[in-house]
């Protein structure tokens, strides 16, 4: 007996079965139903071991203590608890304890049993599934293996057709190198040809000067040869022949320049003024302010690109007088110098001038958050074409209007908001172009009933904040082309008493 005690502890069964129901207990809650049920039978298994070790050591026990030794103990402890099926140690326990736990056990069972079969039937429907997954698979495989059979099939085609058509390939190189080649050597004749007629121009032009000087030196020798009448009865010396000049590139050029700025100014009000409206629009909602905008800026261009010719043609004029000497006149040799060198016309000095006088103008107003450099760009076309213009014989101008002036038919269009009816113009959208007193390109404006009520009753409120820094004379609209407004300079032309017509029109408009 002692051998078996000592076998029981040396196998820890105790304790393993001590540390089984810990661990059971911890995961008591984390574990599944079927967990729990399985840890529970393994305890019962550990325990019976236990119990049938336990027997074993009763058995020897009683023998040791001979036939009837320990009968009391086992009738008083043993068999009571035999009786209750192992249920609880404690004695007096009633049978109907011990039946109900053993139906719990039974129904337990048989729990046990149908979680089993429907577990069971769960495996043999997903081994089903699994089958007939792997019979899709291998069909699939099957299908990949012929796609790739037609792969390597069409790869071989596309092989042998590949072979046959890089010869057509480097054949289409080859051509299109060659078309290349002959395209440049196109373009360059065609440079060549451009260059070739230019300087054709450029010959016949210097043909024409060379005939006209030809002619007034043939003409200066006949007259040089033969006295006249004069110089026989007086005996004297005849004067000198006065200079007959002949036409440079200014004159010879100016029917061509004259119709090529013409039509410019024409593109400028039909393309890139509406360019600058819509540009504007996205800033402003007001259209008649945005128009006036346009209206100023083109007068501003006008005005600055005008005195930048005249200071341009003044330093030319002094440039050429220390070295001039020929037949022609110095007036055409400095419009000839101007004419070809028009690209030495700094527009960007007279673009900021134009926008630094838009700032300063009342009649218009722009957000804070912009500024009038926006249009530039129509600004500066409109400063070139009209410094263009100014080397035109006679150059050519934009009309004076003035807010609430009598509309004229023969310089403007009605535009198509105006009231046809209206005698008076409300404000003007676009200048009309002018040779001396003849109309080349018409005009917009703006008619409506009330202009002039309008335009006074605008005068007064911006005239209270400007009395006091502006003479009255700069109250009128449109007069910068005729006397000094702003901070600009006065013109060297233009520098004396106003005339009798701008003193009328400046009372007309104040009227």
């Amino acid at each position: 007996m002692a051998d078996s005690l000592r076998r029981l502890i040396s196998n820890e069964t105790c304790r393993i079965l001590q540390e089984k129901l810990e661990t059971w207990y911890k995961d008591y809650h984390v574990n599944s139903c079927d967990q729990n049920l399985t840890r529970c039978c393994e305890i019962m298994e550990l325990n019976s071991m236990i119990q049938g070790q336990l027997f074993t050591i009763l058995n020897q026990t009683c023998r040791e203590g001979g036939h009837y030794a320990g009968v009391e103990i086992i009738k008083s402890r043993l068999l009571p608890w035999l009786g209750t099926c192992f249920s609880s140690p404690s004695p007096g326990r009633p049978f109907e304890t011990s039946s109900s736990l053993l139906q719990e056990s039974l129904e337990k069972d048989r729990l046990l049993k149908e979680l089993t079969t429907s577990r069971n039937q769960e495996i043999q429907q997903l081994e089903k599934e699994l089958n007939a997954t792997r019979l899709q698979l291998s069909l699939v495989q099957q299908d990949l293996a012929e796609a790739k059979l037609a792969l390597e099939d069409t790869k071989t085609k596309s092989a042998t057709t590949l072979l046959a058509t890089e010869d057509e390939i480097v054949q289409l190189k080859a051509d299109l190198k060659a078309s290349r080649a002959k395209e440049e050597r196109a373009l360059m004749n065609l440079e060549r040809l451009s260059d070739y007629e230019e300087h054709l121009q450029t010959l016949k032009e210097e043909i024409a000067v060379l005939g006209a000087q030809k002619s007034v030196l043939q003409s200066r020798l006949a007259r040089s040869r033969s006295p006249s009448p004069r110089s026989v009865r007086s005996r004297s010396p005849s004067p000198l022949p006065m200079r007959s000049f002949s036409p440079g590139r200014a004159r010879l050029t100016n029917a061509s320049r004259h119709a090529r700025l013409v039509e410019r100014f024409s593109d400028i009000y039909a393309q890139d003024r509406l360019d600058a409206q819509t540009l504007l629009r996205s800033y402003i909602d007001d259209l008649e302010m945005v128009q006036r905008i346009i209206y100023v800026a083109a007068v501003e261009s006008f005005h600055a690109a005008k005195m930048a010719f005249r200071q341009f043609k003044m330093r030319v004029r002094k440039t050429l007088s220390l070295s001039y000497s020929g037949p022609e006149s110095l007036e055409d040799m400095v419009m000839d110098y101007i004419v070809r060198q028009e690209d030495l016309y700094d527009v960007q000095s007279s673009v900021s001038e134009v926008i630094r006088a838009m700032n300063m103008n009342p009649k218009i107003s722009f957000p804070p958050e912009v500024d009038f450099i926006m249009i530039s760009g129509l600004v500066r076309e409109l400063c070139r074409v009209a410094f263009s213009m100014q080397t035109l014989d006679p150059p050519l101008d934009i009309s004076f209007g003035t807010d609430g002036e009598l509309f004229s038919e023969y310089k403007y269009r009605r535009s198509f908001d105006s009231e046809f009816t209206a005698p008076l113009v409300v404000y003007h959208v676009w200048p009309a172009l002018m040779e001396e007193d003849s109309v080349l390109v018409k005009g917009e404006a703006v008619t409506r009933r009330g202009a002039l009520w309008c335009r006074r009753s605008r005068s007064r409120s911006r005239s209270c904040s400007r009395s006091r820094s502006l003479s009255p004379l700069s109250h009128s609209a449109g007069y910068s082309h005729h006397l000094p407004s702003r901070s600009r300079s006065p013109s060297p032309l233009r520098n004396g008493s106003p005339s009798k017509w701008a003193y009328s029109e400046l009372r007309q408009s104040w009227l």
